[in-house]
């Protein structure tokens, strides 16, 4: 072919070419010009829904969750929660707020910077107090329920929610109960309001730093209380816990509310019906508090120490690891391995959390003359062995049913004495 004929038909493909791609183009950006507007507009009602809800909160939050208020008691309002600030001490009186479904599509990470309340008339700052002091700030509203909600979320970190927690306690036992409250509303969709507070007492320590603008007392006790005023079975729990460490295993810990108001001197939940809130305050059974499909539930609290004959409970197993111990509780659940077919009874707390379970090897079965893996469930009983450890937690391998005394023998034994 010639090649003056070649050279015009390449520039004129290569400007079809061009044109077909400009127009691919521009219908590339145009849909994708779409799709910003579109997501522009979805962040636009995200926040505005976000607004909606708080807006409920506080209003649902105003009408039933707070405490009765007291003389000279002003009520700050925050997103998401309430409190009422003392002065005198420098710790939030009450915090109260409510558990919203939407901590599970919450993902905002933790802020970790503590600011003064501008709402609130008397001294939160108070950064100065708490460094090197030997107590955490523990948050009262924790943000971990707030993770849906930038605004509600920052407003955790206001020293106004703070108060002095020893590490023990806030990293452990509290953070549990928080985890705890939130599992409910999960796998039940129910809110909850909880009020938080800490319980004061006489000659409490002083965050008195010499460098600091103010004196904060550490409180000996915390309470929180929850209310399910949604659902079709109205009901209602409260957990004290001392201001250090508390091992005895989260349940054990449960009370009323009722006697919460009594170490505490509030009034919790006075908006509610005499009727309603005289039954919901006394009540105090854990096992009413856990949703359809929650794994943990059928959990109970360990028995408290101390245990009579030198007796030890689960949460106390893992002290004694290395020599011989009768340790005691309940046997809440059984598995068997597949390959050894070896019977775990798991004692206190569900199969993977437990604390404490014993094994009954394949091969020592002939040694019962009934059926552990049914007998034994649900009972309160003692197993006596050489405490091991394996994957970090303490277990006991049983020989035979001599090796296990079911708990109403062991009271009974002690009353005869």
């Amino acid at each position: 072919m010639n090649i003056r004929l070649i050279v015009p038909l390449l520039a004129l493909l290569a400007i079809t070419n061009g044109s077909a791609q400009t127009k691919q183009d521009e219908k590339l950006r145009a849909v994708q010009a779409q799709y910003a507007e579109l997501q522009t507009q979805l962040e636009q009602l995200r926040g505005k829904m976000e607004t909606a809800k708080l807006d409920v909160m506080g209003h649902d939050l105003a009408q039933w969750g707070y405490p009765a208020l007291a003389a000279g008691d002003t009520v700050v309002v925050h997103p998401g929660h309430a409190l009422v600030w003392d002065d005198v001490h420098h710790v939030p009186k009450w915090t109260a707020h409510i558990i919203m479904p939407d901590i599970m599509e919450g993902n905002l990470a933790r802020i970790d910077t503590f600011l003064p309340d501008p709402l609130v008339h008397g001294n939160t700052a108070l950064v100065t107090s708490y460094w090197y002091s030997g107590y955490d700030r523990g948050h009262m509203v924790p943000s971990a329920d707030m993770r849906w909600s930038m605004d509600a979320l920052k407003a955790t970190y206001l020293y106004s929610n703070i108060s002095p927690q020893k590490p023990e306690l806030n990293r452990g036992s509290w953070a549990d109960l928080e985890d705890w409250m939130r599992r409910y509303v999960h796998y039940s969709g129910h809110r909850v309001y909880v009020v938080t507070a800490p319980i004061l007492g006489p000659d409490m320590p002083l965050l008195n730093k010499p460098q600091s603008v103010a004196d904060v007392s550490a409180p000996p006790y915390f309470f929180k209380a929850m209310v399910d005023i949604d659902g079709p079975v109205k009901k209602g729990i409260a957990f004290v816990m001392s201001n250090g460490l508390n091992d005895h295993g989260l349940l054990t810990y449960a009370c009323s509310i009722d006697s919460v108001e009594k170490l505490s001197g509030l009034d919790l939940y006075p908006a509610l019906d005499d009727t309603l809130e005289n039954r919901i305050e006394a009540m105090k059974n854990t096992q009413d508090w856990y949703g359809e499909g929650d794994r943990a539930m059928g959990e109970v609290a360990p028995l408290v120490p101390p245990l009579p004959g030198g007796r030890f409970s689960t949460t106390q197993a893992k002290y004694h690891i290395g020599n011989k111990a009768t340790i005691c509780g309940t046997i809440v659940s059984t598995r068997r391995t597949k390959k050894a077919n070896a019977l775990y009874l798991n004692f206190d707390r569900m199969y993977p959390n437990q604390d404490f379970y014993a094994t009954v090897w394949d091969s020592n079965s002939p040694n019962f003359s009934y059926d552990p893996e049914t007998f034994l469930q649900g009972r309160k009983v003692c197993v006596t062995g050489m405490v091991s450890v394996f994957n970090d937690i303490a277990r006991i391998s049983i020989n035979n049913e001599n090796e296990i005394t079911l708990w109403e023998d062991v009271v009974r034994g002690e009353t005869e004495q």
